[in-house]
């Protein structure tokens, strides 16, 4: 029988407001509004390739930049995997995505270890995409790294379009996800020698 590790999540500060609801063991379904166009279309690359289901409604200062509600939505997101795995037992904990993107080929390692950690080795040829600022893709993912407390590597090992570097690092991440929340039929405790995360 398929489980559904399931989450709610709202956050509501003088800057942002967030509701989210994530389903780990989805199918890639997702509606996302965060008013910030290329970041939704990267979000959806994510949870597609990471088969969960997302609803994400966010709405912020988008007037002055994108800073806080990209920051807000990965804390949310976070919050959420980390929620949604409960005690993590019986999880792979470590996922890759190793991700070609035409010319562009980038490595993301994690850890569901409950240690944060970001490394972030990604050197842009651009500061924008339209009006995104690409700075905020390390923002997200540190807070998506604190928050799920996850060690996660993102390594970009070559590339010369900046679209298919960021989009390629979104869809690796996806699929290291869903590889580490992934269930192990051999495994059904907590996945550490200590015997806790």
């Amino acid at each position: 029988m398929k489980r559904h590790r399931k989450a709610e999540v709202k956050r509501k500060t003088k800057e942002t407001e967030v509701l989210l609801k994530l389903d780990l063991d989805g199918s890639g379904k997702h509606a996302i509004q965060t008013g910030i166009p290329f970041f939704d279309h990267m979000l959806s690359l994510l949870v597609y390739h990471g088969r969960m289901d997302l609803s994400l409604k966010a709405k912020g200062d988008i007037g002055v930049d994108g800073h806080h509600t990209v920051e807000d939505v990965g804390i949310c997101m976070g919050d959420g995997i980390r929620k949604a795995l409960g005690e993590a037992k019986g999880i792979w904990r470590y996922g890759l995505g190793l991700i070609p993107m035409d010319e562009t080929l980038a490595a993301v390692t994690l850890d569901l270890s409950m240690r944060p950690c970001l490394v972030y080795n990604m050197k842009l040829k651009r500061s924008k995409i339209g009006t995104f600022d690409l700075e905020l893709v390390e923002e997200f993912l540190r807070a998506l790294a604190n928050h799920a407390r996850m060690t996660l590597h993102i390594n970009l090992l070559y590339g010369r379009n900046s679209h298919h570097m960021v989009e390629s690092v979104f869809k690796g991440l996806g699929r290291a996800i869903r590889e580490a929340v992934s269930l192990d039929e051999r495994a059904k405790g907590i996945p550490s020698t200590k015997g806790v995360l």
